[in-house]
C-alpha cells in the first residue's frame, strides 16, 4: 500500500500548488469481510478529483459525498458503509475522513524515509460511532516526532480516552525488485512488477546498449560488470531475479550479491541448471550463510503452465508474493479462513532496532 500513499502525496503536492483544499479518507476498521483491508486510503480534492481507493469502486462515491461536510466544517468525521446490502461482502467499513494539511518539511521527511528504506508509522484515532469528532491521524517518526495530518484535533488527549480506538500501521518501503539481465523477458517482468507498485531496478552488463526508456516502469538502469556491482540497502523488502541467460554471468552476479540479505533470489532455467549454479557457487563461497542459500529459488516462479515472457513474469511475481507473505499458494476457494486472514504486524517499537 506504500506506493498508493506515494501517489496520494504527489497528488496532494499538485493540489497545494493550485491552492485546492484536500481531505483524506482511510479505512480504519472492518467488521466482517471487505474488498480491501484497513489502512487503504484516498485523497479527495475540493474540486471532486480523487486519488486512491478504499474499495472496488462502489464505496468511493459515498466517500466523496460524505467528504463535503469535512470541507465545509473543517471537522473530521467517521462514516460507516455496510457492504452486506451493497457490495455482496459481509462486512461493515469504518472510514475516517479528515482534513489533510501537511507542510513541505513533513513531505520531505516522508520522502527521505522512503528513499532510505526506513519505515514509519501512521496512527489513526477514531470511534465506531458515526459523526463528527476531534479525531484524526498522526505521522510518527524516530525520536518521538509526531506530526498530525492537520491541526484540527489534539491527539494527546485521545491516547488515554477509552471511547476512541487507535489503528496503527507501519508504512514500509516499497517492495524492490532488482532484475539482473536486460533481455526481452526482463522487460516483461519489469513492466508487470512496476504495475504492481514495486520499485524496479535493472542491472545490465557493462556492454549493455539499452537505455532506461527501454524498460517501462523501471526507476534505474545500472550497467556494471559483476565484480564492480554495488547494490545499497538490500533488505527483506528486496528481491533479485537473475535472468542474464548466461550460466557464467548468473554465477558471477550471484557471487556479487552474496553479502546481501534479500527475501528472494530467483534463477531462470530448469532444476539441473540451478543445481549446477549452486554447486559452483558453494565451491567458490564455502562459508556462505544458510539464510542466503534458502532465499534462492529455481526455477523461479509458480507452476502455472506459463509459456510466454508475460506469463512467466506473472508466475515469478506470484511466487515472490507467496514468499514475502509466507503463504502456500492454493486456489482461494480452498482456503478455509478469510481471504485476508493473515496476521497484521503491530506498529510497535519499529524504531528501536534501526541503525
Amino acid at each position: 500500500m506504500t506506493h498508493e500513499f506515494k501517489e496520494i502525496l504527489v497528488s496532494y503536492q499538485q493540489a497545494v500548488h493550485k491552492n485546492i483544499p484536500a481531505v483524506i479518507a482511510t479505512v480504519v476498521d472492518v467488521d466482517g469481510s471487505s474488498y480491501r483491508r484497513p489502512g487503504v486510503g484516498m485523497l479527495i480534492l475540493q474540486n471532486g478529483q480523487a486519488t486512491g481507493a478504499v474499495s472496488g469502486g462502489c464505496v468511493e462515491k459515498e466517500v466523496l459525498r460524505q467528504s463535503q461536510s469535512v470541507f465545509e466544517n473543517n471537522t473530521p468525521k467517521i462514516m460507516t458503509y455496510n457492504g452486506r446490502y451493497r457490495l455482496g461482502c459481509e462486512g461493515v467499513l469504518y472510514i475516517l475522513i479528515e482534513p489533510f494539511v501537511i507542510d513541505v518539511l513533513t513531505i520531505k521527511t516522508i520522502e527521505n524515509y522512503l528513499d532510505s528504506r526506513k519505515p514509519f508509522v501512521i496512527k489513526s484515532y477514531y470511534t465506531k460511532k458515526e459523526g463528527q469528532y476531534s479525531i484524526g491521524s498522526v505521522l510518527s517518526f524516530e525520536d518521538d516526532i509526531e506530526i498530525p495530518f492537520s491541526d484540527v484535533f489534539s491527539y494527546d488527549k485521545l491516547k488515554h480516552d477509552s471511547f476512541f480506538h487507535c489503528f496503527d500501521r507501519i508504512v514500509t518501503p516499497c517492495f524492490r525488485l532488482i532484475i539482473i539481465g536486460a533481455e526481452h523477458d526482463a522487460k516483461a517482468l519489469c513492466y508487470l512488477a512496476s504495475g504492481t507498485g514495486w520499485e524496479v531496478e535493472i542491472v545490465g552488463s557493462e556492454k549493455n546498449s539499452k537505455q532506461l526508456k527501454d524498460f517501462p516502469g523501471a526507476i534505474s538502469l545500472i550497467n556494471s560488470a559483476p565484480e564492480h556491482l554495488t547494490i545499497d540497502v538490500v533488505d527483506q523488502q528486496t528481491a533479485f531475479v537473475l535472468m542474464t541467460h548466461n550460466f557464467a554471468k548468473d554465477l558471477l552476479y550471484l557471487q556479487a550479491i552474496k553479502e546481501t540479505n534479500p527475501v528472494y533470489i530467483g534463477l531462470l532455467g530448469p532444476s539441473k541448471r540451478r543445481e549446477k549454479i549452486l554447486s559452483a557457487f558453494i565451491e567458490y563461497e564455502p562459508d556462505i550463510s544458510d539464510e542466503f542459500l534458502d532465499s534462492i529459488r529455481g526455477p523461479a516462479g509458480l507452476n502455472l503452465g506459463a509459456e510466454t515472457p508475460q506469463e512467466i513474469a506473472i508466475s515469478i511475481l506470484a511466487e515472490i508474493l507467496s514468499v514475502v507473505n509466507n503463504q502456500k499458494p492454493i486456489p482461494l476457494q480452498e482456503k478455509k479462513a478469510g481471504i485476508h486472514a493473515t496476521h497484521r504486524k503491530k506498529a510497535i517499537d519499529i524504531f528501536s532496532h534501526e541503525s
